[in-house]
C-alpha cells in the first residue's frame, strides 16, 4: 500500500457497504502488545501471539513503556520473536528518560539481534510527572530519534499520527508540521491514535495528503474491552468519544460477555467502513487479548492460512 492509493475525494459521495457484501480479499494486520512483567503475563502474552500468529500479520509491536520502564523485557520479547517464530517484530523505542548515548545502544542492540523495524516515538511523561520533558542530554522529539535511527542502520520505521491532534499540539496545523518533521527526518509509515468515527480517519488523512505527506497512514483500532476505561483514557490523549457509542454500551457494565460481542461488531463495521474507503491495512491494539481480534480478522476477510495436511 502506498500514499497514491490512499488518496481521497470527500467530495464525492462516500462509497456504502452491506452486511452481505463479499468478503475483501486485500487486508493486511499489524498487532500492538505490550511485554509481559510477569510469569502469568508471559504466559498470556505468548498466547495471545500465538493465537495472531496464522493471520500472518505484516508486524508485531512491542511497547516501550514510559522513560524506559520495560526496555528489557521489550529487547528480550522482540529478540525471542524474531528468533523463534516467523512473525516480523517492530520494537517501540523512545526519547523519554534517556540520554542519546543510552537510546543510541539500545537501537544498536535491536539491530544486531535482527531487529529492522521500529517504531519511534517522543513518549508519554513518566509516571508521576505532569508533563514531558526533554533529558537533558537525550533526543527531544521523534524527529530528532528517527534522524539519528537512520543514520545508526537502515530500520524501517513507523511513526505516531493523531487523526484527533496530539493534546499537545497547538493546532491542526502544528500538528501536522510535526507529523511533515517526522516524515522528512526518515519516518516510512505511521500509525495513529485509535479513533472511532471513520469520518474522523478519511478527513484527517485527506488533510495528511492536503499537507503532501504520502507515506501510509496506518488507522490504529482499538477493540472497546472496558468503556469506562476507554472513556478515561481518551479524555487524557484526545480522543474524542462519540454518543453512539456510549449508547451501545449503556447498561453491560457487569455483562462482560455482551461487552465482548459489541466490541467486536463495532470494530469490524469500523475497519469494513474504511475499507469501502480505499484502506486495506489495519493496527490492532490488542491489549494482549487475541479472542477481539481474531473475531474482527475474520469479519475482514484476513483468516488463518490453513496448516498444511500431515503426511
Amino acid at each position: 500500500m502506498n500514499g497514491k492509493s490512499q488518496s481521497l475525494d470527500l467530495g464525492k459521495k462516500s462509497p456504502t457497504f452491506a452486511i452481505a457484501a463479499p468478503l475483501p480479499h486485500d487486508v493486511d494486520v499489524s498487532f500492538e502488545l505490550f511485554p509481559p512483567n510477569s510469569p502469568s503475563t508471559e504466559q498470556g502474552f505468548w498466547a495471545c501471539l500465538t493465537r495472531l500468529a496464522p493471520l500472518d500479520p505484516r508486524f508485531v509491536s512491542i511497547t516501550y513503556g514510559a522513560g524506559g520502564s520495560t526496555g528489557g523485557r521489550s529487547l528480550h520479547t522482540v529478540t525471542r520473536i524474531r528468533h523463534n517464530t516467523k512473525l516480523e517484530p517492530a520494537a517501540h523505542l523512545t526519547c523519554v528518560g534517556a540520554d542519546r548515548d543510552r537510546v543510541d545502544i539500545v537501537a544498536r542492540t535491536f539491530w544486531n539481534h535482527g531487529i529492522r523495524h521500529i517504531v519511534a516515538l517522543r513518549g508519554d511523561p513518566p509516571r508521576g510527572a505532569d508533563r514531558y520533558e526533554p533529558h537533558p542530554d537525550g533526543y527531544a522529539y521523534a524527529s530528532d530519534l528517527i534522524e539519528r535511527l537512520k543514520r545508526i542502520a537502515d530500520f524501517r520505521i513507523s511513526i505516531a499520527a493523531y487523526p484527533e491532534m496530539h493534546p499537545e499540539s497547538r493546532d491542526i496545523q502544528d500538528d501536522l508540521d510535526n507529523l511533515k518533521r517526522k516524515v522528512d527526518a526518515g519516518a516510512d509509515q505511521a500509525i495513529t491514535q485509535y479513533f472511532f468515527g471513520v469520518d474522523v480517519f478519511l478527513r484527517y488523512l485527506e488533510r495528511v495528503r492536503a499537507a503532501s505527506i504520502t507515506i501510509p497512514i496506518i488507522p490504529g483500532i482499538l477493540p472497546v474491552t472496558n468503556f469506562k476505561q476507554v472513556v478515561k483514557f481518551s479524555a487524557m490523549c484526545g480522543a474524542s468519544v462519540p454518543t453512539w457509542l456510549a449508547d451501545l454500551f449503556d447498561g453491560l457494565e457487569n455483562d462482560a460477555e455482551t461487552r465482548r460481542l459489541v466490541a467486536a461488531s463495532v470494530a469490524a463495521e469500523q475497519c469494513r467502513a474504511l475499507h469501502a474507503n480505499g484502506i486495506n491495512q489495519f493496527h490492532f491494539y490488542t491489549m494482549n487479548r487475541a479472542e477481539l481480534c481474531m473475531a474482527i480478522c475474520h469479519m475482514l476477510g484476513a483468516r488463518a492460512k490453513p496448516m498444511p495436511a500431515a503426511a
